[in-house]
């Protein structure tokens, strides 16, 4: 309605209660509106009476808003009581702005600058006032004028002005009512959250590790279990070590298997020459007699028969020949009469027929006289050596096979050991090393198989006495006249020329005591036919000193 219209409703004096808007209020989103006089509340002097036609209006019509008539969107400032329907609203209609009834939104008595947006329309709608349109100022309350009342407080349309100046301090508005955290609250929560978040990844940790850890226990590991090894290393050995020894000296030793009508035996033997002589122990062959089987079994595994070229018991040494073998490596022969008590040596052989077996040890004894064999009950097969003492282990079938220096070479051939039941034993039985093995020397073994192979016998040295076996003192006795069986001294013979005596004691040989008559014969035996013997012969209480050259007899 136009603005113009509302001039008829002006009042001759104010309406008690009323309060006219202030110069500039009714501009209303930059719309220029004429001064309207102050409105008069019904009932007032100098107010139409109610129903009266409104000047300028149609009858028809609705009254102006903010006229101040019954029925029109508003009245002069005094708001219906909470709850009261108000006129011109349906029921479920929200008031219009401005209008002053509870629950619509009102002003502040200051409008937003043009332009502005208006709270609660949208920046495509129109507001709803009507440009030039009186405003509804909120009467302000006279100082000691009693607060809102309960009703007003409950109720959040009669208290909410969107226009409102924030007071100091407050904060922004947040839609869900809570408070805006400052920006040290929200670095001490992130804070707080990180700390948290750590001590749980902490805890889930533990208890993921602690179960992988009890689960690994109980089923050993995940997967396949791999261990660690050594890398592969380069096969050579030092020269002088017991590997490296072993390893050039294993090709050229060999083990046999002998049978006879009555009995077998297993023995160890080792190349002599290229063409095809082995040296080994005489108790070794003894199985085989005369009609018995020799098989010779090579580290390569190549086996091949062989044959007795010559034996002698009382060396306690046999060789035989192997034929149509090729490629055969003779082992070097060292001199044992550099040996020295201590020095390492490495023994290999057929124990209990595990060939290729190879022990280690040092010297140590030398010289130790050593009488094996005698089964035969004529003492024809009784062997006796002037042994090197070895350490190294020594076992039933090891009998045969070569004894090593540290430079490869053959010093002795293992013969005998003595076990802890038997005694002295050749080391055919079965009885076990206990730390005391025999090896003939090598420096015999050498001239006694060069004999063998080029006449089939070897041949001893002799004194040319006959011994008393049954002498207990100290020495070996030469028998007496009346002791009976052959000549105590054998006429013409190296014991006859040097002078000795029947019941004469020979006492040492080279100056070395002997103590028996068994000890005579070792020491005899170690020397070849030819060689001087200074003898220390004890007679009639007196001693005194033969010299003599070794004569010789052949073995059969």
């Amino acid at each position: 309605m136009p603005a113009a219209d509302g001039a008829a409703f002006e009042a001759s004096r104010p309406v008690p209660g009323a309060v006219a808007p202030e110069p500039g209020l009714s501009r209303v989103l930059g719309a220029e509106a004429p001064e309207t006089p102050p409105l008069l509340a019904p009932g007032a002097p100098g107010a139409p009476d109610s129903g009266a036609p409104v000047p300028g209006g149609a009858a028809s019509e609705a009254p102006p808003v903010g006229s101040g008539v019954p029925g029109g969107s508003v009245f002069d400032g005094v708001p219906p009581a909470p709850g009261a329907p108000v006129p011109g609203v349906g029921l479920f209609e929200a008031p219009p702005v401005g209008s002053g009834v509870p629950g619509a939104p009102v002003f502040d008595g200051v409008p937003p600058a043009p332009g502005a947006p208006v709270p609660g329309v949208a920046a495509s709608e129109t507001p709803p006032l009507t440009p030039g349109a009186p405003a509804f100022v909120a009467p302000e309350a006279a100082p000691g004028s009693p607060g809102p009342s309960s009703e007003a407080s409950a109720d959040p349309w009669r208290r909410y002005d969107p226009w409102a100046a924030a007071p100091l301090g407050a904060g922004p508005l947040q839609q869900t009512g809570g408070a805006v955290l400052s920006v040290e609250q929200r670095r001490r929560r992130r804070r707080r959250g990180l700390v948290g978040g750590a001590l749980l990844l902490a805890l889930v940790s533990g208890v993921v590790g602690g179960g992988v850890g009890v689960h690994l226990e109980r089923n050993g590991g995940v997967g396949a279990v791999e261990l660690p090894q050594a890398p592969a290393e380069p096969g050579g050995r030092a020269a002088d070590s017991v590997a490296g020894i072993a390893a050039r000296a294993l090709p050229s030793v060999v083990t046999l298997h002998v049978s006879g009508s009555e009995e077998a035996g297993t023995g160890t033997g080792f190349v002599l020459d290229t063409r095809g002589h082995i040296l080994t122990n005489s108790h070794v062959v003894e199985p085989a007699g005369s009609g018995g089987e020799i098989s010779v079994v090579f580290n390569g595994g190549q086996t091949a028969e062989a044959e007795v070229v010559g034996k002698d018991s009382g060396y306690d040494l046999a060789v035989v020949r192997v034929t149509g073998v090729r490629g055969l490596r003779p082992l070097p022969l060292g001199n044992s009469d550099n040996v020295r008590v201590g020095d390492p040596v490495v023994a290999i052989g057929a124990p209990f027929d595990l060939e290729g077996t190879v022990t280690s040890g040092i010297i140590s004894a030398k010289e130790r006289p050593l009488t094996a064999g005698g089964d035969s009950g004529d003492a024809s097969d009784v062997s006796y050596v002037d042994a090197l003492q070895t350490d190294a282990p020594i076992n039933p079938g090891n009998s045969g096979g070569p004894l090593l220096d540290t430079r490869g070479q053959v010093i002795g051939i293992n013969s005998a050991i003595r076990s802890a039941a038997d005694g002295t034993d050749s080391d055919g039985g079965q009885s076990g090393s206990i730390g005391l093995g025999f090896a003939i020397p090598v420096n015999q073994g050498k001239r006694v198989a060069e004999e063998l192979i080029n006449t089939g016998r070897a041949t001893h040295p002799v004194i040319g006495v006959t011994l008393d076996m049954d002498y207990a003192g100290d020495g070996a006795r030469v028998g007496t006249d009346d002791s009976g069986g052959s000549a105590p001294v054998t006429a013409g013979g190296p014991g006859d020329r040097a002078g000795i005596r029947p019941g004469d004691v020979i006492t040492a040989v080279d100056g070395r005591r002997v103590h028996s008559g068994e000890e005579l014969i070792v020491k005899t035996r170690a020397h070849r036919p030819g060689d001087r013997l200074e003898l220390t012969v004890e007679r009639d209480g007196k001693e005194r000193t033969l010299s003599l050259v070794l004569g010789s007899s052949d073995s059969g």
